[in-house]
């Protein structure tokens, strides 16, 4: 493991430790899991198919007015279903840390419920934290191997921008806004996060530089999502949420 001149720090693992087994990591810590959805009644069964066996305590789906079977799909799979009417992703993730507040978890993590991520990394994710090593771990898909096409152009503009700008603005240096992401929970609080939209991974590494968080990152896989994607899979989705991206940045720089 080293440490960048500026805070973000590139986790590698010792050569003892393998990352994505499916036991309860040696330092015994409780994980929750917070997924928000919009009719992915294809994608969630294989999402919470491919969480590691053993290692979470909690899976928590949050559906955000689904018009198919995603509900079911994901109480069939095991998960604790929580209905928000409300739309909005940061809103979703928002009704799921209510749902995660009185089960006294020490890690939540954030994973979509697309498929694009692989559940199957999560130890790697979670892996610092338990460690002591971070505070805040995020799933780098800049840096992790890619499927031809899974990042579209548009996303992957808008990450070299808006991390660029965290790095001129906080001093952070990451590398992508992945949804895929771990975080103490106790610090997850006490960062309180508020944005109910696009922003909401922003807001959180954000605050996670302004708080002095030990923040990480891991490279992850990443591929074709299933469907189409909610945000960048349209021209307006893809122009509200740069535009709800770098407001945020703005917005905690001049707080």
């Amino acid at each position: 493991m080293f440490v960048s001149d500026i805070g973000v720090r590139s986790y590698s693992f010792p050569a003892e430790v393998d990352p994505v087994a499916s036991d309860r990591a040696p330092l015994e810590q409780s994980i929750g899991v917070i997924i928000p959805a919009l009719d992915e009644e294809q994608s969630i069964g294989k999402v919470l198919a491919d969480i590691p066996a053993g290692l979470v305590d909690i899976v928590v789906v949050v559906d955000n007015g689904s018009s198919d079977r995603t509900a079911a799909v994901a109480a069939a799979g095991g998960a604790l279903v929580v209905s928000e009417a409300r739309r909005g992703y940061g809103q979703a993730c928002l009704t799921g840390m209510a749902a995660l507040a009185e089960t006294g978890v020490d890690i939540v993590v954030f994973l979509d419920a697309d498929y694009s991520d692989y559940s199957e990394e999560m130890s790697l994710l979670v892996e610092p934290i338990i460690r002591g090593d971070a505070d805040f771990v995020v799933g780098s898909r800049v840096r992790g191997e890619r499927q031809a096409g899974a990042l579209l152009p548009q996303a992957r503009f808008g990450n070299a921008l808006a991390t660029w700008l965290i790095k001129k603005l906080y001093g952070v240096a990451y590398t992508d806004l992945g949804p895929f992401r771990a975080i103490r929970h106790e610090a997850l609080k006490n960062l309180q996060m508020a944005d109910r939209d696009f922003g909401w991974t922003v807001e959180m590494q954000t605050k996670a530089a302004r708080h002095g968080l030990r923040v990480a990152e891991i490279p992850v896989r990443y591929r074709k999502r299933i469907g189409t994607s909610k945000v960048s899979g349209t021209v307006k989705g893809s122009i509200l949420a740069g535009y709800k991206i770098l407001f945020t940045i703005a917005r905690y720089a001049r707080s």
